[in-house]
């Protein structure tokens, strides 16, 4: 097996002395990286989840991989805190919720797990007809939205494990299989699909015919996609989309596309 390393930066607060003689302002801002060993074969998805404990802030960082074996770290240090142990096939999606108190992991052995995230305890188990490419939390942590190769978008009440999940399917003439879901809030879920289109949907909404909400064309199939409140304003949300050669930004208030760049 090869070693896959994950590399984490933190800036150096010491300035090191070139070999030869250069600028001094060269050097400033040089970069650590921090090695974190373990997995043995290609990572599938990274997740970083800041909480804050006795008022002091924390990251942490998952990784899954197709070593079946997703890991949880310290993201300041890198160090291993523990491994989710027991998928049969390589995991393609790990996140934690809001709180970092459960971790979810889809995976090609067509389930998806619920885990204690403090003691690495399995807690449920969902399963699929195929492979589970992506998951994602609900804003509250109540609820899991998981997306894969059936096109079939899943909602999950995590208090209640043993209901049938609400199901979403994205296209009733083809399979559309989903590579990303994103939760917009706690009743919209973004479901990224390979035709390039990602769907919009109401998952409180009882009335099929008013379920899907909107469409966002992209072009190529999704690769990934990924929502983020903007610090300096988080009523603001911006959507990250990796499709074909391009990776395009959107204003989720406006609906506009802010910008789009060729890779």
């Amino acid at each position: 097996f090869f070693l896959i390393n994950i590399l984490l930066y933190l800036s150096e607060s010491t300035t090191m002395a070139p070999a030869t003689p250069e600028p001094i302002a060269s050097t400033k801002g040089r970069q650590i990286p921090i090695v974190c060993p373990g997995h043995t074969r290609p990572l599938a998805e990274l997740q970083f989840r800041s909480v804050h404990e006795n008022d002091e802030k924390r990251t942490f960082l998952v990784s899954a991989c197709h070593d079946k074996m997703p890991m949880l770290r310290d993201a300041a240090t890198g160090d291993w805190i523990g491994t989710f142990a027991g998928h049969k096939g390589a995991v393609w999606s790990c996140r934690l919720d809001p709180a970092a108190l459960l971790a979810g992991t889809a995976s090609g052995d067509f389930s998806v797990k619920v885990w204690d995230a403090i003691t690495g305890s399995s807690l449920y188990s969902f399963p699929h007809k195929h492979v589970v490419k992506t998951l994602d939390w609900s804003h509250d942590s109540k609820r899991l939205a998981t997306g894969g190769h059936e096109g079939i978008l899943r909602v999950y009440d995590v208090s209640k494990p043993k209901e049938t999940p609400l199901e979403f399917v994205q296209s009733t003439s083809k399979t559309i299989s989903i590579p990303k879901c994103n939760w917009l809030d706690n009743r919209t879920v973004l479901a990224a699909g390979s035709d390039g289109t990602i769907r919009f949907w109401n998952v409180d909404e009882p009335d099929p015919s008013r379920q899907l909400t909107r469409t966002l064309r992209v072009g190529d199939g999704v690769r990934d996609m990924e929502l983020l409140a903007l610090s300096s304003d988080p009523t603001r949300t911006i959507l990250t989309v990796a499709a074909g050669d391009r990776v395009t930004f959107f204003d989720m208030t406006t609906g506009e596309e802010m910008r789009s760049y060729k890779m």
